[in-house]
């Protein structure tokens, strides 16, 4: 009679068993594991007793297992072949598939939670290249599909912009020649009748006039030089938005003092009730656009002029030094709002707080298209006491061509 098997020694299978074993506490510190898992990390029974099973996953194993399988294993109370990678004591990540079920007493408390860990780095290589392979053909396939809608999507666009270029030049070549008619028709039609305007006064001023003949000729002129700068305005603004940009003769060895002192004269007999203080200090020429810079001083001028209070005066420097020509105007009146401010230079912005409303708002515009073109800056300043505009300029730097 042969001798019956011995009988399977439980304790033995636990701990020696082909695949890990953990037992986690209701907090969820391992209670106990076998020999299998210990082997595979590399720690003892007792350096785990205590851990948590986060504590043997990786970085991206803590996050995934927390937020993804431990809500799982509290809601159904178990969770079947969960990929994770354990962490050896020698940092060798370990690929594993876990198995997890809570153990609970009859009031439903949890007890602890029984964990089966496997092997599967085998598994796990295969499903990755399987994976790969499976990406590379797909990849290959969606890259070959791109190249065909590539290059018909080229071929459509170049026969598409080849089309638009030509309308595009046919209608460059339309709006140029509009551009300068509109510019030379309102450069004409506005500038004749004012340049007879302005010589028929000069020929009144110089007559035996009365009193009040002086005050309406003085008057006359006053309006003549307004109209003017007004004219020079629209026309810049009309080439800055037909594309034209702020005209520019650059000339070297400029007497920019003559210029301002000549504006300044021109202001004081326009304005004969404002008091204009100057403080000129330009020891040698310059290099600028002679004609640009008196208009730009004039516009800032007049703006300080139109928004100053009359009993304070108007206050015009210039100064060249330190390799910057600096001009500031400054006039003492209601401070600019913060609303105006943001966007003074820009066209068809007015004050307020003015005497004279019926300008066009363009001479501050026109006046940072020139300081620019010059390759400087306008800027503002305006509190309860002054507001100033100050135009800096480098004496070395080249102008800058416009848009």
């Amino acid at each position: 009679m042969a001798t019956p098997p011995p009988p399977e020694d439980l304790e033995d299978l636990y701990e020696h068993a082909p695949c890990g074993y953990m037992s986690l506490q209701p907090d969820g510190r391992i209670v106990k594991c076998n020999a299998t898992l210990c082997a595979w990390v590399g720690y003892s029974h007792d350096e785990l007793h205590g851990k948590r099973l986060h504590d043997l996953l990786s970085v991206a194993g803590r996050i995934f297992f927390e937020t993804h399988f431990a809500p799982l294993l509290r809601m159904q109370g178990y969770f079947d072949e969960v990929a994770l990678d354990f962490i050896a004591r020698d940092s060798t990540k370990i690929p594993v598939l876990a198995n997890a079920m809570e153990r609970r007493d009859d009031q439903g408390a949890l007890l602890f939670t029984r964990i089966t860990i496997f092997k599967a780095t085998d598994r796990r290589r295969y499903e990755r290249e399987l994976l790969e392979a499976r990406t590379n053909a797909q990849t290959a396939q969606r890259e070959l599909q791109a190249l065909n809608a590539t290059l018909e999507t080229r071929i459509r666009r170049a026969v598409e912009e080849r089309l638009q270029i030509e309308e595009s030049l046919a209608r460059e070549r339309q709006l140029a020649e509009l551009r300068e008619q509109f510019i030379a028709i309102l450069g004409h039609d506005l500038r004749n009748p004012l340049a007879s305007l302005d010589g028929g006064i000069r020929m009144l001023h110089g007559e035996n006039l009365s009193p009040q003949g002086e005050r309406v000729v003085k008057l006359l002129q006053g309006s003549t030089l307004r109209m003017s700068g007004l004219i020079d305005n629209i026309l810049d603004f009309a080439r800055t938005q037909l594309g034209g940009g702020i005209a520019l003769k650059i000339e070297d060895d400029v007497e920019v003092q003559p210029v301002l002192e000549q504006v300044v004269d021109e202001l004081r007999t326009a304005t004969p009730d404002a008091t204009i203080e100057t403080e000129f200090t330009i020891p040698a020429p310059m290099r600028c656009d002679r004609i640009r810079i008196g208009q730009l001083a004039s516009n800032l001028l007049g703006n300080a002029l139109a928004h100053g209070h009359r009993t304070s005066p108007v206050r015009v420097r210039a100064n060249a030094a330190d390799g910057e020509f600096v001009l500031s105007v400054t006039n003492a009146g209601e401070p600019i709002p913060p609303s105006t401010m943001e966007r003074l230079f820009q066209p068809f912005v007015r004050g307020t707080s003015g005497r004279n409303q019926d300008g066009l708002g363009l001479g501050l515009y026109i006046a940072s298209e020139i300081a620019r073109g010059h390759g400087g800056t306008l800027e503002a300043e305006s509190t309860a006491e002054e507001t100033r505009l100050t135009f800096c300029m480098p004496l070395t730097g080249n102008p800058v061509e416009p848009d």
